[in-house]
């Protein structure tokens, strides 16, 4: 993704709607992977809507900072599918 806070959320901003797999850091080695749909960016957070049938809650938020650190790692399906 970016380098910055600004690219970062820039490349978000332009992927609102798309479906992604979201890797996030768990605590305690342990990594969350989850699927779901970038719904929406704001200043400081995006949100993610999930799929319902294999996760508990509705909706995650994550700061542009956890993707800076790598603390999140976004993969937009339809990148995978085209080898981008």
């Amino acid at each position: 993704m970016g380098k910055t806070i600004d690219d970062i959320k820039g490349a978000l901003d332009e992927r609102v709607g798309k479906r992604l797999t979201l890797k996030a850091n768990g605590g305690r080695r342990k990594t969350i992977q989850r699927i779901g749909v970038l719904e929406g960016t704001y200043p400081s957070v995006f949100i993610v809507r999930l799929d319902k049938d294999s996760n508990a809650y509705d909706r995650v938020s994550y700061s542009y900072t956890d993707v800076l650190t790598d603390s999140v790692e976004l993969t937009f399906l339809e990148e995978m599918a085209s080898g981008q």
